[in-house]
């Protein structure tokens, strides 16, 4: 048999990928997965298609035909059903059939004898027969026979252009020349990966009572609290003993008096390392208990991991290669100058036994993943090598794939962004300091319409223990709302460091970003009941975003015009429009803002000729209004910001509400 001649379609463009397919794109379980493609070929002749994929392990591919979009690109959507890695590639070829009925066609409306045509069209058809079941053997096999005889021609063009013919020609396709693209792969997890609400909390100052130090069970009785502002995860820093030497004081002292209980990140003592608790919080057990409730409640326990260790960590004394030693014979701390951090020992990941070190911390996820955690916060990830998370990230994921990583790396835009692509689920961002309206438009846009959209999904926190911007040292209470309302709109993922954010904490170390009597060196007692509490408003947001699918993973961000420096204006719609809301923000916590909004009406799907209306989700107001320019006006003393479901009337056989 002689060979057969290179297919001639080029496939180009394909999307998703990152890296050219060296990494995964992210989608999430039961999410459709859109494959799009530039496929081109010589000539006029049709191009045909299918995208297949499969979970990865899995020898056989499933199909299904790529839709043409126009100027020569393809797409096509598939579902996974599990998660893990998925691969997908997309097949191509010339379509000899739908090529010639359409030159068959027109040439038999312009009155062209077209007895040549009719015939190939029958061999085509009669060589699909071939490769048929069923009874579809017989169809197109008497299909070939009344194109290629010599009834009227009318009649065999008739039968030669119909939808029902070519349906199962495209059924049964030559595809003996066809061209595939390499199979690229995409990450499939589950949704909490991509949309959730995060509080972080420290459980030792969960005591109801001033003066004592906090424990899991006083811990488990805040998740009630917690659970009742409507967020999903409650991520704890280190629970883990902490150690001696060189603990730290109040406001980060180097003079701890008695008593003092030392950062949570000075992981280690004679009471244990990474796997314990520390003794003062409680008991295995009470963890489990902790993470019991949260379950029952709709919440999951996110677990900080830090790869660092107190001079008193058992690691120090049973594994001294795995530091870094000193020409003095000394251990070198941890520092990020001016920053530095005497009780904490920093790993040395080249040690020569890099082996023995990696397989241990493996062991640190596996042993929480036994005791109910699948949500890891992760501790300056950009301090360690990239090559130890692409391993450990794929290791943990082979066991259980159901395991999220954020990823705290606050460093170099490439870093953050490489660190996303080796598996992380999550990224903490630059979002604290993006606070102008220019700021936020430049960054978010760079983030959620960019190229790394497929891969780096950011978590807006709007504050952590390292971090009090000034925006929210000044602020006031207007200012906590504002950073919250845009944290909780811009992105799918967001989160509050609390009770201070709540209870709008703005009290800093003098000319810093650090919080004046820090939890990260003292336990604090916070009067959750205080009546100027943001809990309310955090619990609406909340609710407003579980009810708005626009707001969750696959709602599209477009950034709208108004004419005020001060508000900041955006739609967040889900790519059928069936799902969008409008949010416009005060950016001025001390001011009030007015302007005028300009919608996109076509984009929207409104009549620039009827009025519609528009409800506040947030304040409870109702607006009716018309056409693309409308006003608003924002006090940061009254409302900081409108959340916006658009409503318009339909007029058909009878009235009915059209929500957008």
């Amino acid at each position: 048999m002689k060979p057969l001649p290179p297919p001639r379609p080029i496939i180009a463009e394909l999307s998703p990928q990152v890296d050219a397919g060296r990494f995964e794109a992210k989608r999430i379980l039961g999410e459709p997965i859109r494959v799009t493609a530039r496929v081109i070929c010589d000539g006029h002749d049709r191009l045909a298609g299918v995208l297949r994929f499969r979970p990865e392990g899995r020898e056989d591919w499933s199909e299904c035909p790529l839709e043409p979009l126009g100027n020569d690109r393809f797409a096509a959507e598939f579902v996974a059903t599990e998660l893990g890695v998925w691969r997908f590639q997309v097949n191509a070829w010339v379509d000899r059939f739908a090529t010639l009925r359409e030159a068959l066609r027109i040439k038999h409306r312009a009155g062209e004898p077209v007895p040549s045509e009719l015939l190939e069209i029958a061999s085509l058809v009669r060589d699909a027969a071939a490769r048929a079941s069923g009874a579809d053997v017989a169809w197109l096999a008497a299909q070939a026979e009344a194109i290629g005889g010599a009834q009227d021609d009318d009649e065999r063009v008739r039968r030669a252009v119909s939808p029902e013919l070519l349906s199962f020609m495209a059924r049964y396709p030559d595809r003996s020349c066809d061209v595939e693209s390499p199979p690229l792969p995409v990450r499939v997890e589950r949704e909490r990966a991509a949309v959730g609400a995060w509080y972080e909390m420290f459980p030792r100052s969960c005591a109801p009572e001033p003066g004592r130090h906090g424990t899991l069970r006083d811990c488990e009785e805040r998740l009630d609290y917690v659970a009742s502002m409507g967020f999903d995860v409650v991520y704890l820093p280190p629970i883990h003993p902490i150690g001696t030497a060189h603990r730290k004081g109040p406001n980060n002292s180097t003079k701890p008096a008695p008593g003092d209980p030392g950062s949570p990140w000075a992981i280690g003592s004679s009471a244990g390392g990474h796997t314990s608790v520390h003794p003062d919080l409680g008991t295995l057990a009470d963890f489990d208990r902790l993470v019991a409730r949260a379950h029952a409640l709709g919440l999951e326990i996110a677990l900080d991991i830090a790869f660092q260790c107190s001079p008193d960590h058992p690691w120090v004394r049973q594994h001294p290669e795995w530091f870094r030693w000193r020409p003095d014979g000394t251990i070198q701390y941890a520092e990020n100058p001016p920053k530095k951090y005497q009780d904490i020992y920093p790993l040395n990941f080249e040690t020569e036994h890099w082996r023995e070190l990696f397989d241990e911390l493996l062991s640190v996820f596996l042993f929480w993943i036994e005791h109910g955690v699948t949500i890891f916060r992760v501790d300056n990830p950009h301090t360690k090598p990239f090559s130890f998370w692409e391993w450990v990230i794929a290791e943990v994921r082979a066991r259980h794939p159901e395991t999220v990583f954020l990823s705290e790396a606050f460093t170099r835009p490439p870093v953050l962004e490489q660190l996303a692509k080796l598996g992380f689920s999550q990224s903490y961002t630059y979002f604290t300091w993006r606070n102008t309206k220019r700021e936020l438009t430049s960054y978010l846009t760079e983030l959620l319409r960019g190229d790394a959209r497929e891969y780096l999904r950011p978590n807006l926190f709007a504050n952590t223990p390292d971090i009090l911007h000034e925006y929210l040292q000044i602020g006031g209470r207007a200012g906590f709302q504002i950073r919250a309302t845009l944290a909780a709109t811009l992105s799918a993922t967001y989160g509050v460091y609390g009770p201070p954010f709540e209870l709008c904490v703005g009290a800093a170390v003098p000319g810093t970003e650090e919080y004046l009597d820090s939890e990260k060196y003292q336990v604090r007692h916070w009067e959750l009941d205080h009546p100027d509490s943001l809990s309310d408003f955090l619990a609406r947001l909340n609710e407003i975003r579980r009810a708005n699918p626009a707001l969750g993973a696959r709602g599209r961000l477009r950034f709208l015009e108004i004419d005020n420096e001060q508000l900041l204006a955006y739609a967040r719609a889900t790519p059928d429009l069936a799902d969008t809301v409008i949010v416009v923000v005060n950016l001025s916590p001390h001011h009030a803002q007015r302007g005028w909004l300009v919608l996109p009406l076509e984009e929207l799907g409104i009549s620039p000729d009827l009025p519609f209306q528009a409800d506040d989700l947030l304040g409870g107001a109702r607006y009716l209004w018309h056409g693309a320019r409308n006003y608003v006006e924002l006090d940061p003393g009254v409302a900081p910001a409108h959340i916006f479901r658009l409503r318009r009337k339909l007029k058909t056989e009878r009235d009915f509400d059209y929500y957008l």
